[in-house]
């Protein structure tokens, strides 16, 4: 073996206490305090192997259900239910060595059996077309019950990254009947109510097998309208703010000694998508022109009060083959009518009925019109019908979304996702990425993105920040929102 994945969990903030130490299990109870958090996407339901969308791992993952490995806090992979892991010489073998005394909260024992299960299923049961990530393992098998050998079809640099994202979620092989309204995981919380249309809570998992949450539930309260969110904040009918949905309110909550603002970075693209399988954005020179045509910065100051950041490209910043490419389409509005060559176009932009989405519309549609594109706004229910209309169908010109899965590049390589774009280079690149170097797949990848945004396959507005407004007291919140989990584990009130 050349390498072994272990590290001591000391002090990573989405690493919690979920993850530190052998299990307690039985240590003392949490004290009786609860915390209400607002959030504004509300899961269609809570199967997150068949539905898209962020909402339903951003509340299960990594709370509910648990995987063998997770993030931390600065991106590094560490572990959770596998207390360590050994990699082959050749890249190919992952032996996992799993924790003891792991309970699901059925009761069932959690054991190498439910590794081959859970792996096995993502290609015999899940619906998402993420699951093509693991396309590269070749089989699953339980050495012991403590012990879980994965063996891959070849070097993978992708495959341990992509068992932190809900691809890694271990299920119960009694716990599937019913997922989209039953989750059966190992977490510390699990499924104390769901209210449609208003909230979902959590309680503490009595035989979680890790330090005990400092908190006896937590109630995800979910608000169609910012300013409502902001008005729960300041009257107490919530907590903590997970996400601000309206920057520019900031001011609201300046009281240091009522409030806290958090602000850091995600990996959340806010991309501007062109459905590159139909006219007019399946010509590259009306892609260019949208690039040019739209004013970064005025964008990101009008629609975002200037929170977050330019990118140019699907790579964030945290990413290590990051590169910033906002010098690739600089703002051009006389370039764009000379890509347009006098031509004229009116548009659909269908569009998630969220607050970014429906502020980032406004201005490139505004933008686009000085350049001889007419887009007419349709916002759209989400996620039920942009899900449906836009993401399945495909049946838009133009859309906004911020696609917050981590690393996920590889979307543009499937020609059958909803922006339609087919280059087989871009495929192939990001093949020869995954199987090289350290070395070889930063360059890859650099290389990657570089064809995307010279392509203009999309354009991307800018990088969603993690901003978040607490009451004072409540510790635990995390900076930078890097993984598909709203990590509750260390949240705390003081």
């Amino acid at each position: 073996m050349r390498r072994i994945g272990i590290w001591i969990a000391v002090g990573g903030l989405l690493l919690g206490t979920a993850a530190c130490g052998g299990g307690d299990g039985g240590g003392s109870a949490p004290k009786a305090q609860s915390l209400s958090v607002g959030f504004v996407a509300e899961p269609a339901n809570l199967d997150f192997t068949s539905t898209e969308g962020a909402a339903i791992p951003q509340a299960l993952l990594v709370n509910v259900y648990e995987g063998l490995v997770k993030l931390d806090q600065e991106g590094r992979i560490v572990p959770l239910l596998a207390e360590k892991w050994e990699i082959s010489d050749d890249r190919k073998t992952y032996t996992f060595t799993l924790r003891d005394n792991v309970t699901f909260s059925s009761g069932a024992p959690f054991t190498a059996d439910d590794v081959v299960f859970s792996l096995d299923r993502v290609k015999s049961d899940w619906k998402l077309k993420i699951k093509s990530q693991l396309d590269v393992v070749d089989k699953v098998e339980k050495k012991d019950d403590t012990t879980a050998v994965v063996t891959l079809k070849q070097p993978s640099n992708g495959f341990l990254y992509s068992m932190t994202t809900r691809l890694g979620a271990m299920f119960s092989r009694t716990g599937v009947s019913d997922l989209a309204n039953k989750p059966v995981g190992t977490g510390p919380y699990v499924l104390g109510s769901w209210r449609r249309g208003d909230s979902v809570q959590l309680d503490a998992n009595p035989s979680y097998w890790g330090t005990k949450p400092p908190l006896s539930s937590i109630t995800l309260k979910y608000f169609k309208d910012a300013t409502a969110m902001n008005n729960a904040l300041l009257t107490g009918g919530i907590d903590v703010i997970s996400s601000v949905q309206a920057p520019e309110s900031l001011q609201q909550f300046a009281d240091p000694n009522r409030f806290e603002v958090i602000e850091g970075t995600t990996n959340g693209e806010v991309v501007l998508s062109m459905n590159n399988a139909r006219p007019p954005f399946d010509d590259k020179k009306v892609r260019q022109a949208v690039r040019h045509a739209i004013d970064h910065k005025a964008l990101l100051d009008t629609a975002w009060a200037g929170r977050g950041g330019l990118i140019g490209s699907m790579v964030p910043p945290t990413d290590p083959w990051y590169e910033d490419r906002t010098g690739d389409y600089p703002y051009d509005p006389a370039k764009a009518k000379q890509l347009l060559g006098g031509r004229t176009y009116n548009v659909k932009m269908r569009i998630p009925n969220l607050p970014y989405a429906v502020s980032s519309a406004q201005v490139v549609k505004s933008q686009l019109a000085q350049v001889g594109i007419t887009a007419e706004i349709e916002p759209l229910e989400f996620p039920a019908r942009w899900l449906d209309q836009v993401f399945t169908k495909g049946d838009y010109d133009l859309s906004i979304i911020n696609h917050v899965e981590p690393r996920d590049m590889g979307i543009f390589a499937d020609e059958s996702y909803y922006f339609g774009y087919n280059n087989p280079e871009f495929g192939e690149l990001l093949a020869s990425a995954d199987r090289g170097t350290e070395q070889e797949q930063s360059d890859d990848l650099k290389q990657a993105a570089k064809l995307l945004s010279e392509d203009a396959a999309a354009d991307w507005l800018f990088l969603f920040p993690n901003l978040i407004v607490a009451k004072k007291g409540v510790t635990g919140l995390p900076k930078n929102a890097i993984s598909e989990s709203f990590d509750f584990t260390a949240l705390a009130k003081q």
